[in-house]
C-alpha cells in the first residue's frame, strides 16, 4: 500500500513538472500614468493593454497589416463617405455587459467630441456622423474620403469602451479583449489574467505580470536572475551581446514606428526661427548619438517617416553633421555667441543618454542647454500639454504619425498653412500612387523647414526566455501583445 502511494505520488510530480508554464512575468522600462488608452499621449498605456485588454473595430497585426477586431467586415460607399461595419456576435466586456453598436458610437462620439480628451483626436476629426442602425451594425459617414480610415480605426486611441465603467477607466480598465484587468500595484506591477468569455480564440497564458523597471542595470540583474520571463524594449542594448550568448535567453531586434527626435518649441525664441533650427540640425552628429546612447542600435532619419515605409525618402543629407554650418547659420540668425534654452528628458535610456550627448554637441556651437531630468507624468504635463520647453528628445512610436505637423497646436507647435494643406489633400486621396507622392513631398516641407531635429528610428531589442514563443519582434504600434504568445514544451 505504501509502494503503491509513493508510485502515485511519483507520477503525480511528474505530471506536474511536465506541465505546460501558463503564466509570463514580462518587463517593461515605462509604468503607464493611468490605463484609458482614450485620454493620453503616453504610449506606456498601449503598451500593457493594447490588443490584451482593448480592442477596436480594426487592427494592428505584428507585421503591420490591419485586419479586422471588433468589425468581423465592413463595406464602403461608392464616394468613399460610408463605412458600415458589421460586428461580431457574441462579444462582451470584462464586466459581462454585451458590446454593441451603442459602444461604438459612444466611443467614436466621446473621442471627437469638442471636450475630448483624446491624445489623437485628430484621427476622428472627419467623422461627420455614427449612427448605431441595429446592436450589430454602425455607420460611420465621414465629411470626405479618407484613405487612412480602416488604419486609424486600428490606434490604440480608437479602442471600443462602455458608457457604464468609463468613469473607473483609468484605474479599472474594462475592455473586451482575451486578459481581464486584475490588479495594479502601483510603480511595480499590473497583473492581467485570461479573459474565460472571449469571443475569439483564447490565449495560450492565463496570467501575465508585467513588472516596470526603468533603471538599466536593475534590468539586466533581473534578467540575468530569470526574476522575469522576459524584457520588452530592452533599455540596456550594451549587454545585449552577452545575452545573445547565454543559450537560456534569446534576443529579438526590431524595429518601430519611433521617430525619434530632438522636439523643438517653434514658437518659443529664438527656436521660432528657421536658421537657429537649421543651425541645431547641423549641430548634431546622429551617428555619434546612436553609438553613444543605443550602442548602434538605430537607423538614421532625416525627416519624422519610418525607413521601412516604402514611401520614405532618406533626407539626412539635408542636416548633416556641419558645426561650422551651425555656428555661421547662428551668426545669421543673430546670435553669434549662441543662446540657451532648455533641454527636458524624460526617462527612456534614448533620452537621458542622448540627451547628454545632445548637450555637448550644441555646447560646441554656443548653444548652452539647461537640462532637467523629469518622469513621464512630469513630461506630459510640462513639455506635452504645457508646451513648456525649448528643446526636449522623444520617440513618437505612434504609426504613420506625420500628421501631427499638420495641428498647430501640437506641443511643438509648428504652424505652416501649405504643410496642413497638403494633410488635407493627403486624406482626401485614396489612389495610390498620388499618396506615395504627397507623402514624399510632406517629408521633404518638414525637413527644410527644420521643424525638429530628426535623429533616428528606435529599434526594439527584446530579451526573452528561450523557450518563449510568439513575442512581437517588431512594434508596428506601440504593444505587447501577449494573445499568440506561450511556452515551448
Amino acid at each position: 500500500m505504501t509502494f503503491r502511494l509513493t508510485l502515485a505520488a511519483a507520477l503525480l510530480s511528474g505530471t506536474a513538472a511536465l506541465a505546460q508554464q501558463t503564466d509570463l512575468t514580462i518587463a517593461l522600462q515605462l509604468e503607464p500614468p493611468h490605463l484609458d488608452p482614450t485620454s493620453a499621449a503616453a504610449g506606456a498605456i498601449d503598451s500593457v493593454l493594447y490588443s490584451n485588454v482593448f480592442e477596436g473595430l480594426t487592427r494592428f497585426m505584428a507585421d503591420g497589416s490591419v485586419e479586422p477586431g471588433l468589425a468581423e467586415r465592413w463595406d464602403i460607399s461608392a464616394d468613399g463617405l460610408t463605412y458600415t461595419f458589421h460586428l461580431r456576435e457574441g462579444v462582451s466586456f470584462h464586466d459581462g455587459t454585451a458590446m454593441d453598436a451603442e459602444d461604438v458610437k459612444f466611443s467614436l462620439d466621446r473621442a471627437r467630441a469638442e471636450d475630448s480628451q483624446n491624445a489623437q483626436k485628430a484621427l476622428f476629426g472627419g467623422i461627420a456622423m455614427v449612427e448605431a442602425s441595429d446592436p450589430r451594425t454602425v455607420t460611420v459617414t465621414l465629411s470626405q474620403p479618407d484613405g487612412n480610415f480602416l488604419f486609424n480605426m486600428a490606434w490604440g486611441d480608437a479602442v471600443i469602451v462602455a458608457p457604464e465603467s468609463i468613469e473607473g477607466i483609468k484605474q479599472t480598465p474594462i475592455g473586451t479583449g482575451p486578459f481581464k484587468f486584475d490588479t495594479w500595484t502601483q510603480g511595480d506591477s499590473i497583473k492581467l489574467v485570461q479573459n474565460d468569455s472571449y469571443w475569439g480564440e483564447k490565449p495560450a497564458l492565463t496570467e501575465a505580470t508585467f513588472k516596470f523597471i526603468s533603471d538599466p542595470t536593475a534590468a539586466f540583474a533581473a534578467m540575468m536572475a530569470q526574476d522575469i520571463d522576459a524584457f520588452a524594449g530592452y533599455p540596456a542594448p550594451e549587454n545585449l551581446i552577452q545575452f545573445e550568448a547565454d543559450p537560456r535567453f534569446q534576443v529579438l531586434t526590431g524595429s518601430t514606428e519611433g521617430e525619434t527626435i530632438l522636439s523643438t518649441n517653434n514658437k518659443m525664441p529664438p527656436l521660432d526661427n528657421a536658421k537657429v533650427r537649421e543651425a541645431i540640425a547641423h549641430a548634431i552628429n546622429r551617428q555619434d548619438i546612436i553609438d553613444g546612447a543605443m550602442f548602434g542600435l538605430g537607423t538614421p532619419i532625416g525627416t519624422h517617416f519610418a525607413p521601412h515605409n516604402p514611401d520614405y525618402v532618406d533626407l539626412t543629407g539635408m542636416s548633416s553633421y556641419d558645426p561650422e554650418k551651425a555656428k555661421a547659420l547662428l551668426a545669421e540668425a543673430g546670435f553669434p555667441d549662441g543662446f540657451t534654452t532648455t533641454l527636458k528628458l524624460p526617462p527612456p535610456s534614448y533620452a537621458r543618454r542622448g540627451g547628454e550627448i545632445i548637450a555637448a554637441q550644441l555646447r560646441a556651437v554656443g548653444i548652452e542647454t539647461e537640462i532637467t531630468n523629469l518622469e513621464w507624468a512630469q513630461w506630459l504635463e510640462e513639455v506635452f500639454r504645457g508646451k513648456d520647453f525649448g528643446l526636449t528628445i522623444v520617440s513618437h512610436t505612434e504609426p504613420f504619425d506625420i500628421g501631427i505637423y499638420a495641428r498647430p497646436d501640437y506641443y511643438f507647435q509648428y504652424d505652416n498653412p501649405a504643410f496642413q494643406e497638403l494633410m488635407t489633400t493627403l486624406t482626401a486621396t485614396t489612389n495610390p500612387e498620388q499618396r506615395s507622392a504627397l507623402l514624399r513631398q510632406a517629408q521633404e516641407m518638414i525637413s527644410r523647414d527644420y521643424v525638429n531635429g530628426y535623429l533616428f528610428q528606435l529599434a526594439f531589442p527584446t530579451v526573452a526566455d528561450a523557450r518563449l514563443k510568439g513575442l512581437w519582434e517588431n512594434q508596428p504600434t506601440q504593444a505587447t501583445d501577449l494573445t499568440g504568445v506561450s511556452w515551448s514544451e
